[in-house]
């Protein structure tokens, strides 16, 4: 296959451990004054635990959208990430560190797991989040679609080249956080669904390969999302047959040593 060209991927989340800093006009206004805000507003500054907006970075300086934002956990981070961002632009996007594991042994105690045992049970790792992800265009839900640069590079070539064949690939979902995964457990757990029936489902936060801004769900027009249907559609008919071309594998087969369920839709960036 003939090498294609990279393309440019200019917007960018810087992620730190606690808050993540996004472009302004990729948010969605939750009130008038958030609306104010935002439309003057480079970054914002949001916490990751509840996806509350805790500060506008604007020309003039920062404007608090919380109360009391000195005493916020991972302010100090946040700023130094949002001060360094042109360091980021002069290596063309492309290095990309690695976040530390920020509590997440509280995280799995939360749900009565053990680190070793569930490693030990699934031959899953533990990932780490990017320390910034780039701007892959918006999911079936027009949410923004975070991947780490070269994942996002490969999606957008393997999407425009299933429409070049006439097929349409949704984005359902990309990168996750550590917190994100918790709460899809939390969500899940106050439904009354036990552990073990969740961890069939959904790896243990910490160890889901959305973590890493490689992965995304893949869905198609009219197919609803993450649902074991998806394998009766062209769009993973043409999967099966192309995405390997562009760095992708299915991470789930039937029967897989993870004991995670069958996924024909989530799919995973192999780096080179």
């Amino acid at each position: 296959m003939p090498r294609q060209p990279p393309i440019p991927l200019k917007t960018v989340l810087l992620n730190t451990a606690d808050i993540e800093v996004w472009p302004a006009r990729l948010l969605r206004a939750r009130s008038n004054h958030d609306a104010r805000a935002l439309s003057r507003a480079q970054h914002v500054l949001r916490r990751k635990r509840d996806g509350a907006y805790l500060a506008a970075n604007l020309d003039e300086g920062l404007l608090p959208l919380m109360p009391n934002l000195h005493r916020e956990p991972g302010l100090d981070a946040a700023l130094d990430a949002l001060d360094a961002m042109p360091g980021h632009a002069r290596c063309g996007l492309e290095h990309v560190g690695e976040l530390p594991l920020h509590g997440l042994q509280e995280r799995l105690s939360a749900l009565g797991l053990d680190e070793d045992e569930y490693t030990a049970l699934t031959g899953l790792g533990l990932v780490a989040e990017p320390d910034w992800l780039a701007f892959a265009g918006f999911d079936r839900y027009r949410r923004a679609l975070w991947l780490r640069f070269d994942a996002a590079r490969a999606w957008l070539h393997l999407h425009e080249a299933a429409m070049r064949d006439d097929v349409v690939l949704d984005a359902i979902s990309g990168y996750r956080s550590h917190d994100y995964q918790l709460g899809i457990f939390e969500r899940k757990l106050d439904r009354g669904l036990g552990i073990d029936e969740i961890l069939a489902v959904n790896a243990a936060p910490g160890f889901s390969e959305h973590h890493g801004g490689l992965a995304l769900d893949i869905g198609a027009p009219d197919e609803p999302p993450a649902e074991e249907s998806f394998e009766r559609t062209d769009a993973f008919a043409w999967l099966q047959s192309n995405a390997g071309d562009h760095g992708f594998a299915m991470s789930y087969p039937r029967d897989n040593p993870h004991g995670i369920v069958y996924e024909p839709w989530h799919w995973c960036y192999q780096p080179a």
